[in-house]
């Protein structure tokens, strides 16, 4: 028996043979081509056990690379992507869309496996969902209102007004009664929230442009956010009814922006319609259909779970979280249990536009649903989990990975000084940029200036935006979702926006020189942008007498005239406003016989310049300091 090894001796040989060492720890290792993946934000903890491992020692491994951190911290992509090629595995960070179905496939729930298995025959056509931007005053709620009640009788169940933020109206299309979904929104800010959050809601875009003002900053600012999102586009002239209306202008002027009528040529479709007058409505929603019909495919399968998007969501006073959803496919069912981003619960009811309660919603379908824990944002998508426990796990799970990520996303998305080794690791190819000015022609200006510079073929400058007034929260939203940066040329950030920026890595810049932005961006194109120093005086002082020492050299007797006087600051020395002693330093400075660290205007001191003796009855001594200049 003496000779025979024990089970747990042979148990632990095994595993040191398969778990090499690794700084005297001993890690499981991969084989150089196995693919370990993680969600953003993930720790040492979750890679972990991922590889089966201690994570105590995956702490040990990461210290010997140089990197400290702790098994619960967040870590970035690099940190892992250097512990990974050491261990033997290749690390790939999952999107948010694929982190989401690795979690709802740890609860049986597999988007991928649904959407690949339904074939032509479980698709059914679903409407159409619509979202109206434009300019200010240029009648987008007025043409809500002439749609809605087109299909809608005025006045509503007990004069309560039932805004649930979406709606569906009715058309009669080539003899058949079609349905359109249409999403009232605060225009293309909450477009672009919503993108920001990863959900294509819109399937058309309808713009609104006044016949009688014409194209204006807002207008082409939510045509820029319908195309990045690449939605197709059914322009609404409207008030044509007015006096002094050009239609044909408006075609004219929204051909510089790629929307080409189809009198010319074009493949957008332009309808003149007057909001007041009720004119025009039929032709608009047969344009939508149209463009729908012949542009997308609008089907989904509406038996099975429903999935779907959060429009809008709010804390109600007596119902509690109130959210309007938008079912997307599947069908939505009163008692179903819901998740939506990190809230979750049971659909206790559903409500239409109207205020009229609703058993079941199939896709393309808006409801207002009650029985949610907490408020969802924005753009939170929904899906229906197979009981409530299942629903709360999930929303737990979505929260504990937000709250990793955050943490994990220490650095900017992208700053003008970083771009350029963000370049040469291959990661960016294009700097994006949102301009925003305090006039047109500013904006104009330094858009054709900036889009001259000429850095060779490596890199591509992007104008994903340009706008005038203030920077806006929704600027931020289009910066973020593109990774761009925000020049603005004589205005701020409106109110809170500096503080989501900060928040969401995004770099705003400031000029009100229209120079300084061509130099910083070609600077920034080219690799070498340098913080810039500028010259701040700190105080000076007349000499009155001058005391000759055998020790300090010669001290100059004075009085403080401006500002103040301090120590081991920088000094240059005046005769007759002519610089006779400049680079010089204060190396010592006395009250009396005592010595002082800086001395205030109107008060006597001796000050002593070092090896510098050139100094006479009436110099003045100037001290000052380099700071650098703040990019204004």
């Amino acid at each position: 028996m003496r000779g025979r090894k024990s089970k747990r001796a042979k148990r632990q040989e095994f595993e040191q043979m398969q778990a090499p060492s690794l700084g005297g720890v001993q890690v499981p290792r991969g084989d150089g081509a196995t693919v370990v993946r993680l969600r953003r934000g993930a720790s040492l903890s979750d890679f972990a056990d991922k590889i089966d491992a201690n994570p105590a020692s995956l702490v040990t491994v990461l210290f010997h690379l140089g990197e400290m951190a702790t098994a619960t911290q967040s870590l970035d992509e690099d940190t892992f992507g250097t512990l990974g090629e050491e261990l033997g595995y290749r690390i790939e960070m999952v999107s948010a869309e694929d982190e989401d179905r690795e979690l709802l496939g740890g609860f049986d729930i597999d988007l991928d496996a649904e959407s690949a298995a339904e074939g032509d025959e479980e698709l059914v056509a679903r409407p159409p969902v619509v979202t109206v931007m434009g300019h200010v005053d240029h009648g987008k709620t007025r043409l809500l209102d002439a749609i809605r009640s087109t299909d809608v009788v005025s006045g509503e169940a007990g004069g309560i007004t039932q805004h649930i933020g979406a709606y569906q109206v009715h058309h009669e299309h080539e003899n058949v009664n079609r349905a359109l979904t249409f999403i009232d929104t605060p225009g293309h800010e909450a477009f672009t929230a919503m993108r920001a959050r990863g959900a294509k809601v819109t399937d058309i875009a309808i713009l609104v442009v006044a016949a009688d003002d014409g194209v204006m900053p807002q207008t082409i600012e939510a045509l820029n956010h319908a195309q990045a999102a690449g939605v197709p586009i059914v322009v609404a002239v409207n008030k044509v009814d007015k006096e002094g209306s050009n239609p044909a202008k408006i075609r004219q002027q929204l051909t510089e922006y790629n929307l080409v009528a189809e009198e010319y040529g074009g493949d957008t479709m332009f309808v003149d319609v007057s909001a007041i007058k009720k004119m025009g409505i039929d032709e608009l929603l047969e344009a939508v259909l149209l463009t729908a019909d012949a542009a997308l495919d609008l089907r989904a399968n509406p038996n099975k779970d429903a999935r779907g998007v959060a429009i809008e969501a709010n804390l109600d006073k007596g119902r509690g979280a109130v959210a309007t959803v938008l079912v997307q496919s599947g069908t939505l069912r009163v008692g179903d249990s819901i998740v939506a981003g990190t809230a979750y619960g049971r659909v206790r009811a559903m409500f239409d536009e109207h205020g009229e309660t609703v058993e079941a919603a199939e896709p393309a379908r808006p409801v207002l649903v009650l029985g949610l824990t907490s408020v969802p944002r924005a753009g939170d998508t929904f899906i229906v989990a197979p009981d409530d426990r299942t629903a709360r796990q999930i929303a737990e799970k979505r929260e504990a990975a937000e709250r990793a990520a955050t943490l994990a996303k220490r650095r900017k998305r992208i700053s003008l000084e970083d771009f350029t080794q963000a370049l040469q690791q291959g990661k960016v190819e294009t700097l994006n940029l949102v301009l925003k000015g305090d006039v047109s022609g500013a904006v104009e200006a330094l858009e054709d200036a900036l889009l001259k510079i000429d850095v060779g073929e490596e890199v591509e400058l992007r104008i994903i935006h340009r706008g005038v007034g203030a920077i806006t929260q929704n600027d931020v939203n289009l910066a973020t979702v593109d990774n761009a940066i925000i020049l603005g040329f004589n205005v701020k950030p409106a109110e809170r926006v500096a503080e989501l920026a900060d928040r969401e890595g995004v770099d705003i810049r400031y000029y009100s020189v229209i120079y300084s932005a061509i130099d910083d961006v070609e600077a920034a194109l080219k690799g070498m942008l340098k913080p810039e120093y500028e010259e701040a005086q700190l105080g000076t002082a007349e000499v009155r007498e001058v005391f000759r020492s055998s020790k300090f050299g010669n001290i100059a007797g004075s009085i403080v005239r401006s500002g103040e006087i301090r120590r081991n600051t920088k000094a240059r020395v005046l005769r007759d406003g002519v610089v006779i002693g400049d680079n010089l330093t204060i190396e010592s400075l006395k009250r009396f016989k005592d010595d002082a660290t800086e001395v205030r205007e109107g008060f006597e001191c001796g000050i002593g310049l070092g090896s510098f003796n050139n100094v006479q009855v009436g110099d003045t001594i100037e001290t000052f300091e380099m700071r650098e200049k703040p990019r204004s």
